[in-house]
């Protein structure tokens, strides 16, 4: 079954912050059906078209029906937090054909289903037990043609109607020339690239080296020292995408240092805005309470310091990460370790 924006309502999973940004634009171009579980935030956008105060366009409609969305819609932007991902997938899969495309924005990992605290309990993290979104999305339907729409993307720039652009990422590339068409627009530009492992590694791997800019903006720290962490966390992050099947150049784009400056340098990002709070005092069970969407990069730093010990890769800002959020380590000490830390030579994955 062929695609088309003709006469379309393109479905949008999801009704966070970054789901209505991209329902946004969308709207641009065609109507928007949103999935979402509350019964008022349906209600707040069918009624006064508004979502957690967002004004949106009028041909954009919400509902709490999982199957009317995969009923109505052919091509569905997904983007639920990556600890929920699976739990919809199994919920929307009965109604699923191989005939829709499915894009997704979510940023994180997949542990076999297991939730955050769980995930110490596992003897081993391997790459085998770790998956990205595309692989939920294959595992729990009939789905073929999937995506990845990746950064940088900070929702309240989004929805400030502030001009940027993304990644699409897929191995087919019909939903890559999808979703040009239906997201481009004076406002929004979208890059194709048919590296899907490549984008998903990048948007979430960059999500806790935000966590640690967010934490030395926090402490009154100056640019020299966010630029090295910036530069140093894009090793890192090649080297955890080389060792689970990446290349270097899938990392240097608009989806890998693109996404990685917007979120390390913006208070709009959560992650940044974690480490930042994380910074004056307040623990990691304290933010969770009053952080509406938690950031991603906590859950991201404890499976992927999981992940370095079993491919015994050196990244110590990604140990240092966790020691701070997960042992109680003092950030000044981790600081200090990592300035002294013997990185041999600068550029080491070329």
């Amino acid at each position: 079954m062929e695609a088309s924006t003709d006469h379309q309502v393109v479905g949008v999973i999801g009704a966070g912050s970054f789901g209505t940004a991209i329902a946004d634009l969308l709207s641009d171009n065609v109507d928007v059906l949103i999935y979402a579980r509350k019964q008022k935030v349906v209600d707040d956008i069918n009624q006064n078209h508004t979502c957690y105060n967002i004004e949106l366009k009028e041909n954009v409609t919400a509902t709490s029906d999982i199957a009317k969305i995969a009923k109505e819609c052919t091509v569905l932007f997904a983007v639920v937090p990556s600890l929920n991902f699976r739990d919809m997938m199994r919920s929307i899969s009965p109604y699923l054909r191989p005939y829709h495309i499915i894009i997704h924005g979510t940023k994180g990992f997949d542990v076999t289903g297991l939730n955050l605290d769980e995930i110490e309990k596992t003897d081993t993290i391997t790459r085998s037990n770790v998956h990205t979104i595309s692989d939920i999305i294959l595992q729990e339907s009939s789905v073929i043609r999937i995506g990845c729409l990746s950064g940088p993307n900070l929702a309240k720039e989004i929805l400030e109607g502030q001009p940027t652009a993304t990644v699409v990422a897929s191995r087919f590339r019909e939903v890559i020339k999808m979703a040009e068409k239906l997201l481009n627009s004076r406002r929004f530009h979208v890059y194709g690239s048919y590296d899907l492992l490549g984008a998903e590694l990048s948007g979430a791997l960059k999500n806790g080296i935000a966590i640690g800019s967010g934490m030395l903006g926090g402490l009154g720290m100056g640019k020299n020292i966010q630029a090295l962490l910036i530069t140093r966390g894009l090793v890192e992050m090649i080297h955890f995408g080389k060792a689970m099947g990446s290349e270097a150049r899938a990392f240097l784009g608009t989806a890998g240092i693109g996404d990685l400056v917007a979120t390390c340098s913006s208070e709009s990002s959560r992650n940044y805005t974690f480490g930042k709070r994380l910074s004056s005092g307040e623990t990691l069970e304290e933010i969770s309470k009053t952080m509406p969407e938690l950031a991603e990069g906590v859950r991201t730093i404890k499976i992927t310091k999981h992940l370095a010990d079993f491919y015994k890769i050196r990244v110590p800002i990604t140990q240092m990460l966790y020691s701070i959020i997960y042992e109680d380590f003092e950030m000044e000490r981790a600081i200090k370790f990592l300035m002294k830390y013997p990185y041999g030579v600068d550029v080491d994955f070329l």
